[in-house]
């Protein structure tokens, strides 16, 4: 009886084994500092699962991440999570795992493809935040956009929601946009190179800059520190460290903050889902890209921070006050600075 057992529980613990989830998550570029918040959130949300995390990393190469993911199919990945690093380059791999009859959630960044599951925030009403507080600041003036890296939707999206914002003032003449650049591989060498070109070409006249997220923000405070320029409104998104920093000593005028940690656990629970044949929770049909195809979708709220309400990002956990305030002059000091 007591072999019998034992034999038992030693077959039960081979077949939990054996039926646990594996999801393999893509990341097309690990080195921005965002993605290790995300992957904690990810990791943390399989684990409460009982589910299992494998991962490869493209370093920012297309070529890579198609290998990435045919590596993390042939380790037993039953689920994908993947940040595209190019929205077309990426799709025979998306191709090849829906025969597999191996769900893919698009993390972040559009892959628009039947089958694909799409979890992000709402990128346009990113945009939109970025150009409301910087038109608070410059109603009027040279405008400069700094997109994000033209492989990725989400640079056209921001790009789409910041327009709306300033298109009335635009048309009115109120608002000349001297400066309109994409920025490959969302680098901010990239941003602070056409950041400088645009500063040359129009002598340095420059008003407010809308720029995608907080990397390519670092690279625009940087040309324009680097002429003696401050002051002016910059946007960035992401709630990066040094972004919040830049907010709190006044160089970056807002960070929509994207919590990805929240993101983060959320595409697990989708993948885990997904992966056992079931729908996800809170889910809608969305077409908004370019191919208008139908995709289930889940799109989570942004929320911009500005030095008025850096407070949100201290209480939530998110930075402590220390790194937030640091460099920060009293008399000049945020109120979450005091």
């Amino acid at each position: 009886m007591k072999h019998t057992l034992t034999a038992l529980a030693l077959g039960l613990a081979a077949f939990g084994a054996s039926a646990q989830t594996i999801v393999g998550v893509s990341w097309s570029n690990f080195q921005e500092e965002r993605w290790k918040t995300d992957e904690a959130a990810i990791k943390a949300q399989l684990e409460k699962q009982g589910a299992k995390y494998i991962s490869a990393d493209a370093g920012g190469s297309p070529e890579k991440q198609l290998a990435d993911i045919d590596g993390l199919i042939s380790k037993g990945a039953k689920a994908l999570i993947v940040l595209a690093m190019d929205k077309d380059a990426i799709l025979p791999a998306v191709t090849k795992a829906t025969r597999q009859k191996i769900p893919v959630v698009a993390y972040d960044r559009l892959i628009e493809a039947p089958g694909v599951f799409y979890i992000t925030f709402d990128n346009v009403e990113v945009g939109r935040m970025q150009a409301r507080e910087v038109f608070k600041a410059a109603p009027k003036g040279n405008y400069v956009f700094i997109k994000g890296s033209p492989t990725d939707p989400n640079a056209n999206f921001l790009r789409a929601g910041a327009q709306e914002v300033v298109d009335a003032a635009v048309k009115k003449g109120d608002i000349k946009i001297v400066g309109d650049e994409y920025t490959d591989g969302w680098k901010p060498e990239v941003a602070q190179k056409n950041m400088e070109q645009i500063l040359t070409k129009n002598a340095n006249k420059v008003d407010a800059v809308v720029a995608a997220n907080d990397g390519t923000a670092g690279g625009v405070v940087a040309a324009l520190s680097a002429k003696g320029i401050r002051g002016i409104p910059v946007s960035g998104q992401d709630a990066d460290f040094a972004a919040l920093n830049r907010v709190a000593l006044g160089t970056q005028t807002v960070s929509v903050w994207k919590d990805s940690r929240e993101l983060g656990k959320e595409a697990a629970e989708a993948a885990v889902s997904l992966a056992g044949g079931k729908p996800v929770a809170k889910s809608a049909k969305w077409s908004g890209g370019e191919k208008k195809i139908a995709l289930d979708s889940r799109l989570l709220t942004p929320v911009p921070i500005t030095k008025d309400n850096l407070d949100v990002v201290v209480k939530a956990g998110w930075i402590k006050k220390d790194e937030l305030c640091k460099g920060v002059a009293a008399d000049k000091a945020p109120a979450a600075c005091k």
